[in-house]
């Protein structure tokens, strides 16, 4: 009997690179990031209010980064219905800033960003006090934004907070700070700096007790200055000015003050003009930060989750997550009890003659592990457990992505020689199986990093994407079409077996991260005009199965397919020609709740639908000229030759390269989103089938595929509903960050643990070579 060659560690690594390790790993990482996370809410505590005040980040595009959550930018607008808001609510708005130069330049900032129409609105004024004091009021707003003059924590200081703190009404935020005027004069000296903390200790008292009656008492650290830019002599050294922060920090710490680091984090990153008053961008910045701490918890943006609580758990989740907890225990009530009965037959000396047979798979362990992904999206996305941050977007940002995605892709290239295949040459044909698998597998990285990069902002990339979705429709109707063309199959139990494959995860999604169906815009559009073709294509005349010997017998099918496209398109037209009609079929009960979005609005779906509304008509055509291409032997796609002659093959390749530049050209040279999206339909086609020709004309490149791409094409329906909560966050409008500072560095453990298989959904994927739909 000879012995097996022993493996090199090269070769034991290869063979440790499977799926249950990787699932392996990826479990264990998750409980890794949860541990860390963990670990940071209990030592720096889990107010996302003390992370958007004490530290943060400039991004690529000069914008503010708060620590760890998202920072909504309030436009005029925006403050002023805040505040609307509150006011009709009963809440007096009430703003004190109390400190030197630089916090009175802050507060007329501040107010500069909430005043509208003073000459000619009289609900308006500016009333002045002994200078420099004086208030800003909005009587409508029920607002008043004071400042009151001390360049030292003085005895003006002390016995203002005093003040303050007898009040029936005290200001719903104190903002602070003092010190330079020391600074300034070189006091650093011990007995100085003693007099600075006693005074400090002083305020201790009054602070809290504002803080017990709802005030929030922010300390502005003081700003280091640039040296280089001082004038009139003035030397002031920055180690001075962080011996005073200190001695704040020392002092306040144990009080119910919130130290504000941020404003010095600011400055340090956007120049002063004179080297001591703060930039523009600075106070930009800081009064961003004090609305989106006052206003965010009452707005709700999707965009501003710091000091922004997370949406309480409905009934309808707390069910589920019963039921899927339910599912855990038996499993595991199940597993205890078989390992007590195996255990007690070797303590009684018994042992098994026959292996024991194999496991069939349990849908309740099927279901217990959904719920613990299911509980995963939901600790990332509606909850503030895990951080999460705004989007950024720069050239780098997402070309560099995109390009090294491309690179790993080519890299995992192999031959379309799969054993699942019934036909010798079926990896040769036109959008053969793993062609296809490996199209839709691109497509949902580049949208994936599209997504998470922002990339929606800039039109080209905007309306390239677009055409990636369309592409995704376009082999739908293609992959359906071919299915139905060669089974004839048009019965309710294929319907519902393609319906539940493309909707079971969303519907859990639903219910679990209390989500309206429309939210996961894709797969109700992919289910709609699925339904559609599948009720045109149920009426008689019905399609009889096309097999070889037929095809030529019965030439009379593509004369039903003629009538069936062209009533597919006509359904199309007559809901086009009408939005008002369009929003009355699909407001109508029952249906209505799978249309409408959580504002009870249609008009996104009305927008994603006529956008994309001739992509699935273009694939079946497509599909019908590929049929009769191959009838009358147009095209050979039989063996790894050129589906043409040379000469065609030459031009087919560049009329390929022209429509794609065509559309890349519309793409620059449409000037907006509206007339971009108006136009997009029309022309989708030129980008799709320029590729599937590029892709297909050589059978070089025919018969290889990226197994890579092709792997994440089977899961790709998956991917484009869970993408919303795993690396994106806050409906989208951020990015979900599991390593801080390091937004791009992120898991899906989802990926691992759906043991997806191509072969597995071959009864409901579409594709024409292994006669499946998809």
């Amino acid at each position: 009997m000879g012995s097996q060659p022993k493996k090199n560690s090269a070769e034991w690594f290869i063979g440790q690179l499977n799926v249950d390790n990787a699932k392996l790993l990826a479990f264990f990482l998750v409980l890794g990031f949860i541990g860390y996370h963990g670990i940071l809410h209990l030592r720096y505590g889990p107010d996302s209010c003390t992370w958007l005040l004490s530290s943060g980040r400039y991004k690529g595009d000069h914008e503010w980064q708060p620590y760890g959550c998202m920072l909504h930018k309030y436009s005029k607008t925006d403050a002023r219905r805040c505040l609307r808001y509150l006011a009709f609510w009963g809440k007096y708005n009430s703003f004190a800033f109390i400190g030197d130069t630089r916090l009175e330049q802050l507060y007329e900032h501040f107010i500069s960003g909430l005043k509208t129409r003073l000459d000619i609105d009289t609900s308006y004024s500016t009333i002045d006090h002994h200078l420099p004091n004086y208030t800003y009021i909005d009587s409508k707003l029920r607002l008043s934004v004071t400042f009151i003059w001390s360049d030292d924590v003085s005895k003006t200081m002390v016995d203002k907070f005093r003040v303050w703190q007898t009040l029936d009404r005290p200001p719903s935020v104190i903002i602070a700070s003092s010190g330079l005027k020391l600074v300034k004069s070189r006091n650093v000296t011990e007995s100085y700096l003693e007099e600075y903390k006693r005074n400090l200790t002083r305020l201790v008292q009054p602070i809290d007790a504002l803080a017990l009656r709802g005030t929030q008492v922010l300390w502005k650290l003081l700003e280091g200055v640039d040296s280089t830019k001082l004038k009139n002599n003035i030397k002031i050294n920055n180690n001075d000015i962080d011996i005073y922060n200190k001695a704040v920090f020392e002092i306040l710490q144990h009080s119910a003050t919130k130290i504000w680091n941020v404003p010095r984090l600011a400055a340090a990153g956007a120049p002063s003009p004179d080297g001591m008053s703060l930039s523009l961008t600075a106070l930009r910045h800081s009064t961003q930060i004090l609305l989106n701490m006052f206003c965010n918890d009452h707005m709700n943006f999707n965009d501003g989750t710091c000091c922004a609580q997370p949406e309480p758990c409905t009934q309808l989740q707390l069910l589920t997550f019963a039921l899927f907890l339910l599912c855990a225990v038996l499993v595991g009530a199940r597993s205890i009890w078989r390992w007590s009965q195996t255990f007690k037959q070797k303590i009684d000396g018994y042992s098994l003659v026959n292996q024991p047979p194999k496991k069939t798979p349990s849908p309740m362990v099927a279901l217990a592990k959904l719920g613990m992904i299911m509980s995963y999206f939901y600790l990332c996305d509606r909850t503030n457990f895990f951080m999460k941050e705004n989007k950024y977007y720069s050239e780098w940002s997402f070309w560099l992505p995109v390009g090294y995605v491309f690179a790993l892709g080519l890299f995992f290239t192999d031959e379309s020689r799969s054993s699942r295949y019934k036909s010798r040459f079926s990896h040769s044909r036109v959008l053969h199986r793993e062609q296809t698998d490996e199209w839709k597998g691109w497509m949902q990285l580049v949208i994936l990093v599209y997504q998470v990069t922002g990339a929606s902002k800039v039109l080209p990339i905007y309306m390239m994407v677009r055409a990636l979705i369309s592409s995704y429709l376009f082999l739908t109707g293609y992959g359906h079409f071919y299915y139905t063309w060669k089974t004839g199959d048009t019965g309710l139990v294929r319907y519902f077996r393609v319906i539940f494959r493309l909707n079971f995860f969303t519907i859990v999604l639903c219910l679990t991260m209390n989500r309206p169906y429309q939210f996961y815009s894709f797969i109700p559009l992919v289910s709609f005009w699925y339904t559609l073709m599948f009720v045109i294509f149920a009426l008689p005349p019905h399609i009889t199965p096309m097999s070889s010997h037929t095809v030529e017998s019965k030439p009379y099918q593509y004369i039903y397919i003629g009538i069936k496209v062209v009533g597919l398109l006509s359904v199309v037209t007559v809901l086009f020609l009408s939005e008002v009609f369009f929003q009355k079929i699909f407001v109508m009960r029952p249906w209505k709740a799978l249309f409408v979005n959580s504002d009870d609005d249609i008009h996104q779906w009305w927008l994603d639908w006529k956008q994309d509304r001739y992509s699935m008509a273009y694939g079946i055509i497509f599909a019908i000229a590929y049929l009769l291409a191959q009838r009358y032997n147009l095209l050979d796609d039989n063996n790894h030759s050129n589906l043409f002659t040379p000469g065609i093959s030459l031009s087919a390749t560049l009329l390929a390269f022209i429509g794609l530049g065509s559309y890349v050209t519309f793409t620059f040279l449409c000037s907006n989103t509206f007339d971009c999206n108006e136009i997009h339909s029309y022309v989708t086609f030129l980008p799709i089938v320029s590729y599937i020709l590029l892709r297909n004309v050589s059978g070089a490149l025919r018969t290889r595929h990226s197994s890579l791409f092709a792997w994440f094409g089977c899961i790709t329906l998956e991917l484009f509903a869970s993408q919303s909560h795993i690396w994106l966050a806050a409906d989208t409008h951020g990015v979900l960050v599991l390593v801080p500072g390091a937004p791009i560095l992120k898991l899906d453990p989802h990926f691992v643990h759906l043991r997806v298989h191509c072969a597995r959904d071959s009864q409901v994927d579409g594709d024409h070579s292994t006669v499946r739909g998809p």
